[in-house]
């Protein structure tokens, strides 16, 4: 699952990332042939010039500097997958403890004295499905820098199925996960959220754009009359925020 997290990263990252551990590998070629050759003329004329020695000189720096480099790099990938895959992990973890209150929920408290209702229930206000694009994901009802490493979160509007312009956020990890795939939605695109009394609302889309990061117009400007519900997340090539605006019918 890491590693899969792992091929699922910014393909720009990944690309300045293999470029560099191939000119890596290319001086560690370079510096053992070096070696190799200059023990065979050690072997042939003694002394060894001082040009020869300056010269093994920095290519052992380098060498080791390498070393050193490649382990830096892997340890910040580690960490950046072992991240993501707790995160995701955490956000089953709290979809799994939510659906299994909701199957509890028709049972009258008094005899569900073994139970320990899950504290994050209280702050989901249902789950998000897009079946084009494989997404499943509980909503917190509160935007958060913290929840929102963890799961979508509402930004903006009224529950499910109001009149209003019910805005959720969610990260784009470029790995499929969250919003990451948003963009391939195309119009009439089925967004569905099931509210915590398991009804579910659908959505159809109806347009897709990027704007700046400060403006808000797809937050703000909308027609009052209708259900809205608008997805936010982020480009993370240009910076820009990803917007998929859908309706009620």
């Amino acid at each position: 699952m890491a590693f899969l997290y792992f091929l699922g990263m910014n393909v720009g990252i990944l690309i300045i990332i293999f470029i560099i551990l191939h000119k890596i590998l290319l001086y560690c070629v370079y510096y053992i042939w070096v070696c190799i050759m200059n023990q065979i003329l050690v072997t042939e004329l003694k002394p060894r010039n001082s040009r020869q020695q300056k010269l093994k000189k920095i290519l052992k720096l380098q060498f080791y500097f390498s070393i050193i480099f490649i382990i830096i790099l892997s340890s910040i990938i580690t960490y950046k997958t072992v991240s993501l895959y707790k995160k995701e992990k955490y956000s089953s973890q709290i979809l799994n403890n939510y659906n299994i209150t909701k199957l509890y929920s028709d049972i009258p408290s008094g005899k569900l004295s073994n139970f320990n209702e899950n504290v994050e229930n209280s702050h989901i206000i249902g789950i998000i499905e897009i079946p084009k694009i494989n997404v499943y994901y509980p909503v917190f009802t509160t935007y958060d820098d913290e929840l929102l490493k963890i799961s979508p979160c509402k930004f903006y509007g009224p529950q499910p199925g109001k009149i209003g312009n019910l805005c959720i956020a969610g990260h784009n990890y470029d790995n499929g996960k969250f919003f990451s795939n948003i963009i391939h939605l195309t119009e009439n695109d089925e967004i569905i959220i099931t509210n915590n009394s398991n009804k579910k609302f659908s959505y159809f889309v109806f347009d897709i754009y990027e704007v700046k990061s400060d403006d808000l117009s797809p937050v703000y400007s909308y027609n009052k009359n209708l259900k809205l519900l608008t997805l936010i997340t982020c480009n993370n090539l240009n910076n820009n925020r990803i917007i998929v605006k859908a309706y009620k019918k």
